[in-house]
């Protein structure tokens, strides 16, 4: 299954984004170097290497403020917690001094005989300190509301579903930026490098995966996606075309008990991208291999993500990777200094394609293949009926019989030679 990432629409240079219209020139002038230089859709460490721009519905963002706030980082996320409750405090603090003002309590400061709204306000710097513990539920108790005061009575009660409010909000923002689990993906490791070589006569691209905690992932699936740009038969151009690689979905494979370090597998068959690409041909390719682990983290339940990827430099052909489990006394253990190594070994350096042609050749009955081979070289005509050509097809046997004159004792000698030199070649 294909996903196209980016449909071709009419090129506007303005539209496109700084980076790219500062270098096509570059680009233009100097196709190989272009070409040398390999930029990663994903890097290494899992982390999209996209970048947004010409964003004009910017309001978007604010109408999932939750989602927008979590996805900050932490230096700014830590400066909204403390303006928003600094911002309330100072909002409620001067909407105490106003009613103080208005209602006059600030010019009978002493007099007994006055009945203030709030007791012991004395100032704005007073009215923000009993909007704090108003807030925050703190109640000293010097300064306290009294009952002769409705409006505070009312602002009282907004205060207090507001600051309900802006604690949940900010508190469950909080909680949810910590309790993330994007760090859990730093100890789920993949190999440096894929690797190619042939598993069960099978041409095989391989890479492995570990975790390095205890606690294991549950649920744990992978995924794989080829990105590489390609024309369609109507010259359209898709560039970052997405396809599917087959990582045992067919088979259940693709759901992992990681429990050690496992090597997973794609079968480079006719369904797969690599099925016509050899060993010469991957050098000189631009392609890029996304790989994906997801699973549930077993703490706390939540989903995980990890991925990296690989370009055509770090898949070697002809390779496997270093065993990395051993049994010892009562346990397995896994060796993590030998996770990333791997060793050569003996693997044709032909395309998946060719290497099952051959072998399908190698199966094909040496009768069939020497009659059509010799038809081919125009050497036995398929339309010639007879005896002679009876004995052809049976075995290839051929020998002298009646009825064959000097002539055709010398021809039927020199069809011996080749049909000799035919199963010589098949045999080898």
């Amino acid at each position: 299954m294909e996903q196209d990432v980016e449909s071709p629409v009419t090129v506007r240079p303005a539209r496109l984004p700084k980076q790219v219209r500062d270098d096509l020139p570059k680009q233009l002038q100097d196709p190989e170097r272009a070409k040398r230089k390999i930029q990663r859709y994903v890097r290494k460490d899992g982390k999209c290497n996209v970048h947004h721009g010409n964003v004009r519905e910017t309001y978007r963002y604010l109408t999932d403020i939750f989602t927008t706030l979590v996805d900050l980082k932490w230096r700014f996320n830590l400066f909204i917690f403390v303006l928003v409750y600094t911002v309330t405090w100072l909002f409620f603090g001067l909407m105490w001094w106003l009613i103080a003002y208005v209602r006059g309590d600030l010019d009978h400061l002493g007099d007994d005989q006055w009945t203030p709204c709030v007791n012991n306000l004395e100032g704005f710097v007073s009215a923000f300190l009993f909007s704090i513990e108003t807030e925050t539920t703190i109640g000293y108790g010097y300064r306290v509301i009294t009952d002769k005061c409705p409006e505070g009575i009312v602002l009282l009660l907004v205060q207090s579903v507001l600051g309900s409010i802006v604690n949940a909000f900010m508190v469950g923002c909080m909680f949810v930026k910590i309790s993330q689990p994007k760090k859990r993906a730093e100890t789920l490791v993949f190999s440096t490098n894929a690797v190619i070589s042939v598993r069960d006569g099978r041409l095989c691209l391989m890479f492995r995966v570990g975790d390095l905690r205890n606690s294991h992932i549950v649920e744990a699936s992978i995924r794989a996606k080829l990105i590489k740009s390609k024309q369609t038969k109507e010259g359209e151009f898709i560039p970052l075309n997405q396809t599917d690689m087959n990582v045992g979905y067919d088979t259940g494979d693709d759901r992992l008990f990681l429990v050690s370090p496992l090597i997973i597998c794609h079968e480079i068959n006719q369904h797969s991208p690599f099925w016509e690409i050899s060993k010469a041909n991957l050098a000189k390719e631009e392609l890029e291999i996304v790989v994906i682990l997801e699973g549930m983290v077993e703490a706390t339940g939540m989903t995980c993500q990890a991925r990296s990827s690989y370009v055509a430099s770090e898949i070697k052909w002809g390779y496997r990777f270093t065993p990395v489990l051993t049994l010892e006394d009562g346990f397995y253990e896994v060796d993590y200094n030998s996770f990333h190594e791997i060793y050569e070994t003996n693997t044709p350096s032909c395309s998946a394609r060719e290497l099952a042609e051959m072998s399908t050749r190698a199966r094909l009955p040496l009768t069939w293949s020497v009659a059509s081979r010799l038809s081919q070289q125009g050497l036995l005509d398929p339309g010639d009926g007879g005896p002679e050509q009876e004995r052809l097809e049976a075995k290839g046997g051929v020998g002298g019989g009646g009825g064959v004159g000097d002539g055709g004792v010398q021809e039927q000698a020199e069809r011996n030679g080749d049909i000799a030199n035919m199963e010589n070649e098949s045999k080898v």
